[in-house]
């Protein structure tokens, strides 16, 4: 089985389409606080990511729509990560700066899974094998 192939099967589509909320979510835990305002986006991008991979699923839709919000929600991460990398890329203040490394790599991998499952889901052969049974 090639690779073309093997990203075309069924179930392969399923499970990264079940995964592909972890580069919306790949965020450190405090920006899951209440308190902030950053806590919003990455929930609406998964409520948008899930609404889009039930229809897909559940549904078995053969309507675009549902592939447009999925690259709709995971282009927005990786314009929204961009914007957010140099307020996030220090800590500190004054003379005491340092590198925040932790954000900055999870910036680097969530934008690089979101790229993949742009480039994944653009796929014409990803879009068809989800409609075969």
């Amino acid at each position: 089985m090639s690779f073309r192939q093997a990203i075309a099967n069924r179930g392969v589509i399923v499970a990264v389409l079940a995964l592909q909320v972890i580069p919306l979510l790949l965020f450190p835990p405090e920006v899951f606080s209440p308190t902030t305002q950053e806590w919003w986006l990455p929930a609406l991008l998964v409520v948008m990511a899930l609404i889009a991979s039930g229809e897909l699923i559940l549904r078995r839709s053969d309507k675009l729509w549902p592939w447009y919000l999925i690259s709709f929600a995971h282009g927005f991460n990786i314009i929204s990560r961009m914007m957010m990398i140099w307020p996030k890329a220090t800590l500190g203040s004054g003379d005491n700066t340092i590198v925040n490394w932790g954000y900055l790599s999870l910036t680097f991998v969530s934008m690089l899974l979101s790229a993949l499952m742009l480039w994944y889901t653009e796929q014409a052969k990803v879009r068809i094998g989800l409609l075969r049974r």
